[in-house]
């Protein structure tokens, strides 16, 4: 018993090493970063990366899980606003700020590629929390009767997009996509048909 002790203690030691290398590597590279290069930074071999995290579903749920539940968390905080519109901008701006100090993060929210079971239970939670504000918004009159869910999901999907695209020269410039967008959608002419609810899901999840 008191010889495996310290086996168990220096796995934990090299799991914790790869979790923080990876979670370095990927806030700034995004997850592209290979296991290659994760062992390489960590000063590990191959063997005990593999070892730890067999499959890179296994790493992303270890290095996210709680990133993700402090966004579902703060679904939960906008859905207790009193004011709806105030509530749900509140929550995409703080959602942004998370994913702009983590690109892994951001691209994991916003990837149809790497999607995970963490990720589709993730929007599964906040989906109907952001249609309560949506639905309470409408009412209130702070958004036209048109609006939806997905027109948000799309909102999200888009300014994560200038901030992936403007990193590196310009980190701050998903602030004023995300005002434009808000902005937007105040104003826009909804009367058209919907987008079907699943259309969520396509957005953010691979349904092939």
């Amino acid at each position: 018993m008191t010889e495996t002790a310290p086996l168990r203690r220096d796995a934990e030691r090299n799991r914790q090493l790869l979790l923080r290398t990876a979670h370095e590597l990927m806030a700034s590279q995004g997850l592209g970063v290979s296991y290659e290069d994760i062992a390489r930074a960590a000063g590990t071999g191959m063997g005990t990366m593999y070892r730890r995290f067999p499959q890179r579903r296994d790493l992303l749920d270890a290095l996210f899980s709680e990133h993700v539940d402090t966004v579902i968390g703060l679904a939960e905080q906008a859905s207790r606003y009193e004011d709806a519109w105030a509530g749900l901008t509140w929550f995409l701006e703080r959602q942004l700020e998370i994913e702009a100090q983590s690109r892994g993060l951001g691209e994991l929210l916003r990837s149809r590629d790497q999607a995970t079971e963490l990720v589709r239970r993730a929007h599964e939670r906040m989906t109907p929390l952001v249609a309560g504000l949506v639905d309470r918004a409408v009412r209130a009159g702070q958004l036209p009767a048109g609006a939806t869910p997905a027109d948000f999901a799309a909102v999200h999907v888009m300014v994560g997009s200038v901030m992936d695209a403007s990193r590196a020269h310009a980190p701050q410039l998903w602030r004023r996509a995300l005002r434009i967008a808000l902005t937007g959608m105040r104003h826009a002419d909804l009367s058209g048909d919907a987008p079907e609810e699943t259309v969520i899901d396509h957005l953010y999840t691979d349904q092939t």
